[in-house]
C-alpha cells in the first residue's frame, strides 16, 4: 500500500515537472526578453512564473489567432473559471495555472481584467483618450505585474500600484514600438484626441499608416508618459525581495530601452521597428544587479485611477474601503460581545434573585 502511494506521488509530481517544462518552453518561445529576465529570478519564483505567462500567452493566442476573436474569449472565461474551481481543462497550461493561482492565491479579477483586454483588442475597442489607452494598459498588462508581485509573496496596496505602474509603462512602451504594425491590422491605441489636437484624421490615417510628423509627435508624447510610470515603478522594485529585484530590474531596463531605440529612429514606429539586440541585452541585465538594490522613490503614489479597481481586489484587506469594512466589522462583534455579556450578567442576577 505504502508503496502504491509513493508510486502515485512520484508519477504526480512528474507530471507537474512535465507541465512546468511545457510552459516554460511557450515562455522562451513567445518572449525572449522576457525569458532572458526571468533567469535572473530565483528558482523557487519561476515555476510559478512560466505557468502565469504560458495562461497570458496562450490567451493572447487564442484571441489573435481565432477565426472568432470574441468566441474566444468567452472561451477563456470558462476555462478560468474551471481553473479557479480546481478543474481546469487537460492541458499542461491550465493545470500548471490552476495549481499556481490556488497556491498563491490569485484573486481571480486579476487575470478577467487581462481577458477583458482581449475582448476590448476583439471588439476593436476604440481609445479615445490616454486614460483609455492606460485602461487597456491596466489590464492586458498591469494587472499581470500585480499578479508577478503576489507571486513573489507582496501583497501592499503601495508595491501593487507600482507593479502595476511598471506592467502599463511596458504596454505603452509596446505601442509605442508597434504603431505601424497596429495600424496595418486595423488597430490604433494612439489616443484619438491627439490626432484631433494634431490636425489629423485618425481613421484616414489607419486606412493608410504612413510615418510623418504628427505621429512621430504622438508616438514621443506616448513614450513620455511611459517614462513617467518607469519612474514611479522603481519605488516598487526596490520592495520586492532582494532575489528578485534584478530580473524585474532587467524587464524594466530592455523595455525602457526600447523607447530610446524608438527615439533614435526619429519616432518613427510606422516604418521601422525598435529592437535591442542580444549584446545590449545582455549589457542590460548585467546592470540589473547594480540597480537591484538601490532604494527609490515614488513609492508613496497612489495607483493610477484606472488600475486602482485592480489594486483593491488583491489587497481586499489593505484598501481604504476595507479597513472601513474592517472596522465596522469589529464594532459590530464588540457591539454582540457587549450585549451577550449584559445578557449573561442579567440571567446571573436573575438566578441570585431565585435563590434569595
Amino acid at each position: 500500500m505504502r508503496a502504491l502511494a509513493e508510486a502515485q506521488a512520484a508519477s504526480e509530481i512528474l507530471a507537474r515537472a512535465r507541465d512546468l517544462a511545457a510552459c516554460r518552453e511557450l515562455l522562451r518561445e513567445g518572449s525572449k526578453s522576457f525569458y532572458a529576465a526571468s533567469m535572473l529570478l530565483p528558482r523557487r519564483l519561476r515555476p510559478d512564473v512560466y505557468a502565469l505567462y504560458a495562461f497570458c500567452r496562450v490567451a493572447d493566442d487564442e484571441v489573435d489567432d481565432g477565426a472568432d476573436a470574441y468566441a474566444a474569449a468567452q472561451s477563456l472565461r470558462d476555462r478560468l473559471e474551471r481553473a479557479y474551481a480546481g478543474a481546469p481543462r487537460e492541458t499542461p497550461v491550465d493545470r500548471a495555472f490552476a495549481a499556481m493561482v490556488a497556491r498563491r492565491d490569485i484573486p481571480i479579477a486579476l487575470p478577467l481584467a487581462l481577458i477583458e483586454g482581449f475582448e476590448w483588442d476583439a471588439a476593436k475597442r476604440r481609445c479615445e483618450t490616454l486614460s483609455d489607452t492606460c485602461a487597456y494598459g491596466v489590464r492586458v498588462a498591469g494587472s499581470v505585474g500585480i499578479m508577478m508581485t503576489l507571486l513573489m509573496g507582496v501583497r501592499s496596496a503601495q508595491a501593487l500600484a507600482r507593479a502595476s505602474d511598471l506592467g502599463v509603462a511596458m504596454q505603452l512602451t509596446n505601442i509605442a514600438r508597434d504603431v505601424g504594425e497596429d495600424a496595418r491590422n486595423g488597430r490604433l491605441y494612439l489616443p484619438r484626441d491627439w490626432f484631433a489636437q494634431e490636425g489629423l484624421d485618425a481613421e484616414a490615417w489607419l486606412a493608410d499608416p504612413k510615418p510623418c510628423p504628427q505621429v512621430a509627435r504622438m508616438t514621443a508624447r506616448l513614450l513620455q508618459a511611459a517614462q513617467r510610470l518607469y519612474w514611479r515603478a522603481e519605488g516598487g522594485v526596490a520592495r520586492l525581495p532582494a532575489d528578485a529585484r534584478p530580473a524585474i530590474w532587467a524587464a524594466r531596463r530592455i523595455y525602457a530601452d526600447i523607447g530610446r531605440r524608438i527615439a533614435r529612429n526619429g519616432y518613427d514606429s510606422v516604418s521601422a521597428r525598435a529592437i535591442v539586440s542580444k549584446p545590449r541585452k545582455l549589457a542590460l541585465l548585467a546592470a540589473a544587479y547594480g540597480s537591484a538594490a538601490l532604494a527609490r522613490p515614488g513609492f508613496s503614489e497612489p495607483p493610477l485611477p484606472e488600475a486602482a479597481y485592480l489594486v483593491e481586489a488583491a489587497t481586499p484587506f489593505d484598501s481604504p474601503r476595507a479597513r472601513v469594512s474592517e472596522s465596522r466589522l469589529v464594532r459590530v462583534i464588540d457591539l454582540f460581545h457587549r450585549l451577550e455579556e449584559a445578557e449573561r450578567l442579567r440571567n446571573g442576577s436573575a438566578a441570585e434573585a431565585e435563590i434569595a
